[in-house]
């Protein structure tokens, strides 16, 4: 069976348990009206639209225009796809490696500036979750703020740990690894040890090599406000949806109670974090509402998150995935075959 349909379809899993253990129907979804839905939608283009124009400014900054910035921005959201339908919304940015290779850049440095757009993605979206965990821990709502906190610090902690340490040493495969390449593929298995090695000591020599120049500071800060502004603008998605109702949300909680849900999705346990962005944002926003962590049946509060989850997560994957074939894939799949 073609990967993508699987993914898709582990994806929809947790979504569709979650609709038929809280009694919601489809006419209960469409209650929250159609201008909310298409606003919602709206919120996430447009941060995926930032995110296309962060990574349109780091490669003509540390490398020089390769495409139109129309182009790169739907390169970028196409590469959206393999992150929503992956664990950890990891995989995009191996897309955007391959995609830079193609156009010429050296692989090394195509990854290091994959790593650098990352970094400042997971930086900002990280100081959000923890103003939101810390903030749910001040209120007295401790359960939902630790969770908050757990799942954001390491893996903030991973991502710019790995990155400034590139500029202290070079790494190479743990030896761990190597033992188990070399018991199954020996020769091959070397050359692939090799050129690995080769690979992470070049992008450890780009590190140290622009990680301090002042253009790469100002590039740093000006991607982290944008990516701050982008994962914003994603937050604003659920007062959105929201708006009008009788549990409608201020700008601030639906920023928190989002960046929350984004947190706890980042477990390693659905693709995309389906099932668990919907439950932590639904528990953030009932602990804001001074409400028990229950489960109502056929509350207003689930039909509004599965419509924010349909606008923000199910809506945008074929919209991704129309854009990584037409813009990023197609053209070097055939001239690869």
């Amino acid at each position: 069976m073609n990967w993508r349909i699987v993914a898709i379809t582990a994806s929809l899993i947790p979504f569709l348990i979650i609709a038929i253990s809280f009694h919601v129907k489809p006419q209960d979804i469409f209650a929250v009206g159609i201008v909310n839905f298409l606003a919602a939608f709206a919120a996430m283009m447009g941060k995926l639209f930032l995110q296309g124009v962060k990574f349109h400014y780091i490669i003509k900054t540390f490398h020089g225009k390769i495409e139109s910035l129309w182009r790169t921005i739907f390169v970028r959201i196409g590469s959206e796809f393999v992150t929503m339908t992956t664990p950890m919304f990891v995989g995009g940015e191996v897309v955007r490696i391959y995609w830079m290779n193609k156009r010429g850049m050296p692989t090394s440095k195509a990854s290091w500036l994959g790593i650098f757009e990352i970094v400042t993605e997971v930086l900002a979206a990280g100081v959000l979750a923890i103003i939101a965990g810390v903030s749910a821990i001040l209120l007295g709502h401790f359960v939902i703020g630790i969770i908050v906190l757990g799942t954001t610090f390491p893996v903030v902690g991973l991502w710019l740990g790995l990155f400034f340490l590139t500029a202290k040493r070079d790494f190479q495969v743990p030896k761990i690894f190597v033992g188990m390449v070399l018991k199954f593929r020996k020769e091959k298995g070397q050359q692939y040890l090799d050129k690995t090695n080769e690979w992470m000591k070049d992008i450890c020599e780009m590190t140290r090599q622009n990680i301090y120049t002042p253009q790469a500071k100002r590039a740093f800060v000006i991607s982290f406000f944008i990516s701050l502004l982008s994962w914003m603008v994603f937050g604003a998605s659920f007062m959105l949806i929201s708006f009008g109702s009788a549990h409608a949300v201020t700008l601030v909680e639906s920023i928190l109670a989002v960046m929350a849900g984004n947190a706890i999705g980042n477990l390693p346990i659905t693709v995309g974090g389906s099932g668990l962005a919907e439950f932590g944002t639904w528990a953030y926003l009932s602990h804001l509402n001074e409400l028990k962590l229950q489960l109502p049946n056929n509350s207003i509060e689930w039909n509004t998150i599965i419509a924010w989850r349909i606008a923000t997560y199910q809506l945008p994957i074929p919209i991704a995935w129309f854009l990584l074939m037409k813009m990023a894939l197609r053209k070097y799949q055939r001239l690869d075959s």
